[in-house]
């Protein structure tokens, strides 16, 4: 019984943004505890490919192609997955991008695209899938935050703000939607070795800080944030909700 709690068997999940790095890792690791899962991505090429390389290792994995900052596309292609693929059990909305420059200096067509892209996507997708989930009774949202939910660091307070609105937009949508019984929560990863984070990794000072400032002493591996991907997905997390679960070698409990 404890251990069915955990299984995803039969689940169809969207991941937004799964095409590499975090996205990827979470697909196929919700998969490999049973999910079928859809990739998402503005790329073909490198959508298409991620899919490939999940089917290739024996999984269930689809693709589909829109940008998350277009409502109309984000739901004409959740339509098209409810009709042709299955009833969307888990949406983990990780599509996100970064832009590092000085508070003063930074370009406001960089705010816009980072809050278009991190809450406003979030919100087009939830919305789309809400739609569906709503009628049925059940459903699951995962939101990727982010320890600047909590906190902030130099040169990248716009991605800071996009993530703070992501821990509240979280509960927002706990606080319309639980009673429909629907579950929304968040994941919020520390600093991981992921393609968007790749300069920093290679940066030896602030690698040198980041460890010296994380109490676990190092970078995350992104497969260890599966396992609180598959707890929010599955039915261990059935009253859990509007929670910001911190996966970040203990970075916001410690000064």
């Amino acid at each position: 019984m404890t251990k069915s709690l955990f299984s995803l068997d039969g689940r169809l999940v969207l991941i937004t943004g799964s095409g590499q790095g975090i996205g990827f890792a979470l697909a196929r690791g919700l998969a490999e505890h049973g999910a079928s899962v859809v990739l998402n991505g503005r790329d073909p090429g490198k959508v298409g490919g991620a899919v490939a390389r999940l089917r290739e290792a024996g999984f269930e994995a689809h693709a589909s192609i829109f940008d998350v900052t277009d409502f109309h596309a984000v739901d004409r292609d959740v339509a098209r997955i409810e009709a042709e693929i299955g009833a969307i059990d888990v949406l983990v909305n990780n599509a996100g991008v970064q832009f590092r420059a000085p508070l003063e200096d930074f370009p406001e067509e960089q705010w816009e695209r980072l809050f278009k892209t991190n809450v406003s996507g979030a919100f087009h997708a939830g919305k789309a899938v809400a739609r569906h989930m709503i009628p049925r009774g059940k459903g699951k949202i995962i939101n990727i935050g982010s320890v600047q939910s909590e906190l902030a660091r130099t040169g990248i307070a716009p991605y800071t703000a996009t993530k703070g609105a992501i821990r509240n937009l979280t509960r927002g949508m706990c606080a319309d939607w639980a009673k429909h019984g629907l579950q929304i929560n968040a994941i919020a990863p520390g600093y991981f070795r992921t393609e968007m984070n790749q300069a920093l990794v290679d940066n030896a000072e602030f690698s040198a800080w980041l460890e010296k400032r994380t109490p676990a002493g190092r970078w995350g591996n992104v497969d260890e944030l599966i396992g609180a991907a598959v707890f929010l997905a599955s039915d261990a997390s059935s009253f859990v909700n509007g929670h910001t679960l911190y996966v970040d070698g203990g970075l916001t409990a410690s000064v």
